[in-house]
């Protein structure tokens, strides 16, 4: 083993050497050259100065012999200046350009006529056949009178003796440096090549501090850490968005993502609602889908996907219609994937959904004023509940690396309880509701615990980048991790988890469409089916009876619309579809009451003012009223996403109708076009009720053609893709620090 180490480093340390001694070689190539130019150019400015010099003090003597024609004296003259060993030779030149004087050496390829010798007609460094000779030509004067020239000719072979020497010592010392540097990149990478290597499985787990095997290589990679990191992150980004704009995301392309990114693996949903109900009627056994966001979401990747989904068997029939294994196939009409249920006993069903769930959990997520309730006996049948469901995951897995996606506030330990059994699984947690700031969870008694089974996720999933930063925010406040905030990622017990945004969404195309009679024919079928004139305004909202989807705030905007605007009275009708939800509990039925009292009391001032419809609503009947509506209105005080607002928009395929959508959704950072309010602000909100019904039919199309192009391109197949994506890409890059830290 150690001999293969060894091996392994130098080969590497090689791969560093190499391309280091090419660098330092082509470094010395292009410095050699500048050099020898350099070195040139400044001799020849220093034989310029000295030229210059001699020159000036040759003029006056030379010029009065020059003027008397003593021709021994000038010679002599001439001679004694070239006793400077650089000094090869001197020239007089009268002034018709014709060589008068010279010394013995004076070169015959000069000559004083710029016609016949261009070689003088400036300050030049060139080459003859004696060597290389620099030429200086100086006017000559007497007095003030220009008698000639003075040409100075030095001798350069000097100059290529030191260029020659600098050549060899620059050699010499590239190769002393490349040496040095070479040996000490060995010795490196032998000491370090371990600490290197953890640190990068390190990086590409998303750990932003080091185990490494030595502290010397944990600090050489630190500072590179958030520039790697966040190279990665772009990468991701710009891959992400690639797959976004050339991808058409259909149910055939989820299909196509599982087979070519996650080996076509079956996908296991767990949630505690169920997407089909089976209920004893008077005429028998019948189904219906739950009025719920989550199945609105969920139930087409399903259908896309195959796979099997576990959930609570909470219908009157729902025993009587699996098979011995509690799994029946679904949809009935045509079964596409199995539904697994899970049975509870009133009293776990008390505990685990009615107390833990809705009266602690729900109201401490969405802050909307009503006190959370926390007691030990719900938190412990919560506990149990996590633990069955994750029974149930194991034993419907039929690999040990499945793909899990777990739905919502009711599992939040359900994550940890997973990875415990199947640590290779990739376990998608996705948060239906919002996450509240630090302060608002650390109400919660069990905060640590839910924490931590949360972070059994590979990748968490919020609605709105808001919500993951409060997230992040709560697990800093209250454990041990480390968060890289630049990769929005928590590293906790060994175990890595991405904290990312999903804005959900709903099926396109809906599965109604082409099915349905025309808008306008709708329109009149529901305002019969109501009683009301076919010149009537209406209006539609659609809920769960809940205080947090903003019901009473809705009706009073309704009523301060009449009171604002009396015209509209006796033309306007608002229609509430509010499906009955957890009705066990005593804040909704007390909630319900005070729907119903103040529908009553608007009712008895404007005639017909509120519709209200309690009961569950078929799919198909909630768009029929979608399509007949003037205006949808949404008016949440707190929400993740609230998928209302997109059915209404998919609905109206007339591209008439008018949103109002609560600031306060998730849906409010995607619908722009919608006529965003504060629900709180009761005249706001009436006056954008108002804008609605009044709204020119052409604004109302451009409105709505932009948001449905909207909800077309991010639909549920892109939410739950982009989701199994970032699955893909995490198991890659497991699988290369894998690889990169393997055995040597």
């Amino acid at each position: 083993m150690k001999s293969k180490f060894s091996l392994r480093s130098l080969h590497l340390s090689l791969r560093f050497v190499l391309p280091l001694v090419i660098a330092l070689g082509l470094l010395a190539y292009a410095i050699v050259p500048l050099v020898d130019h350099l070195t040139l150019k400044w001799a020849a400015r220093d034989l310029d100065s000295r030229s210059h010099l001699l020159s000036s003090t040759l003029q006056d003597p030379l010029g009065e012999l020059v003027m008397q024609k003593n021709r021994s004296k000038i010679i002599s003259l001439l001679q004694k200046a070239t006793q400077d060993e650089r000094l090869m030779a001197l020239g007089v030149c009268d002034s018709d350009n014709k060589l008068i004087y010279r010394t013995t050496p004076f070169p015959k390829q000069i000559s004083c006529k710029p016609d016949e010798s261009e070689l003088i007609q400036k300050n030049q460094l060139i080459r003859l056949p004696q060597g290389p000779v620099h030429i200086v030509r100086d006017p000559l004067v007497f007095g003030n009178t220009p008698i000639g020239s003075l040409i100075l000719v030095h001798d350069m072979s000097y100059v290529e003796r030191r260029s020659a020497d600098t050549k060899k010592y620059l050699i010499i010392l590239f190769v002393v440096l490349g040496v040095v540097i070479s040996l000490i990149t060995v010795l490196v990478a032998h000491l370090s090549w371990r600490g290197w290597m953890e640190g990068a499985r390190a990086i590409m787990r998303g750990e932003g501090i080091f185990r490494p095997f030595s502290q010397t290589a944990a600090t050489e990679l630190q500072p590179l850490v958030f520039e790697m990191r966040t190279m990665l992150r772009n990468l991701e980004a710009e891959r992400r968005h690639a797959d976004d704009m050339t991808m058409v995301w259909d149910p055939a392309a989820l299909r196509g993502l599982l087979q070519k990114q996650l080996a076509g693996d079956e996908v296991l949903v767990v949630s505690n609602r169920e997407p089909y109900i089976h209920e004893q009627g008077p005429q028998g056994i019948v189904v219906h889908r739950p009025a719920s966001g989550l199945v609105t979401a969920v139930e087409p990747v399903m259908r896309a996907c195959s796979g099997t989904w576990i959930a609570h068997g909470s219908g009157s029939a729902d025993r009587e219609t699996v098979d011995k294994n509690d799994r029946v196939g679904v949809p009935p009409q045509k079964p596409e994937y199995n539904l697994r249920r899970i049975w509870l006993t009133p009293e776990e069903e008390q505990g685990y959904y009615y107390g833990f769930a809705n009266e602690g959990f729900w109201p401490l997520c969405h802050n909307a004023h009503v006190r959370p309730i926390f007691r030990s006996t719900d938190w412990d049948w919560y506990q149990k509940i996590n633990k069955r469901f994750a029974d149930a995951v194991v034993r419907e897995a039929r690999s040990d690396d499945p793909v899990v996606l777990v739905q919502d506030y009711h599992f939040a330990l359900l994550p940890a309880l997973i990875r415990q059994r199947l640590p290779k699984a990739t376990i998608i947690t996705f948060w239906h509701i919002p996450w509240p700031n630090p302060e608002s969870f650390g109400i919660c008694p069990w905060r640590e615990e839910l924490l931590q089974g949360m972070l059994g996720s590979t990748i968490l999933g919020f609605h709105t980048p808001f919500h993951c930063k409060n997230f992040l925010e709560t697990v800093d406040r209250y454990l041990e991790t480390r968060i890289e905030h630049e990769s929005s990622t928590i590293f906790h017990s060994g175990q890595l988890t991405m904290v990312e945004d999903y804005p959900i969404s709903i099926q396109w195309p809906p599965e109604w469409q082409g099915l349905l009679p025309p808008a306008d024919q709708t329109r009149n079928e529901i305002l019969a089916e109501l009683e009301l004139p076919q010149t009537y305004l209406l209006g539609i909202g659609v809920d769960r009876m809940d205080y947090t989807k903003g019901i009473l705030e809705r009706f009073t905007a309704v009523e301060r619309m009449f009171e604002l605007h009396p015209e509209l009275v006796g033309r306007f009708s608002f229609v509430q579809i509010a499906a009955p939800s957890r009705s066990a509990l005593d804040e909704y039925q007390a909630f319900e009451q005070r729907v119903h009292a103040l529908s009553n009391r608007i009712n008895k001032r404007f005639a017909r003012a509120i519709i209200l419809k309690a009961a569950h609503h078929t799919s198909e009947q909630v768009t029929r009223y979608y399509r007949a509506s003037n205006v949808c209105m949404v008016t949440s005080l707190h929400d993740g996403m609230n998928l209302v607002a997109k059915e209404y928009v998919a609905a109206r395929d007339d591209e008439q109708g008018v949103l109002i959508l609560s600031q306060f959704t998730g849906a409010a950072n995607e619908l722009h076009e919608a006529l965003i309010v504060n629900p709180y602000h009761v005249e706001q909100t009436a006056e954008a009720l108002y804008q609605g019904l009044t709204m020119p039919a052409y604004e109302q199309q451009e409105r709505m053609r932009s948001m449905r192009a909207l909800v077309q391109d991010f639909n549920v197949y892109r939410w739950a893709g982009r989701m199994l994506l970032d699955a893909a890409r995490v198991r890659q890059r497991e699988k290369l620090a894998a690889r990169i830290g393997r055995p040597l």
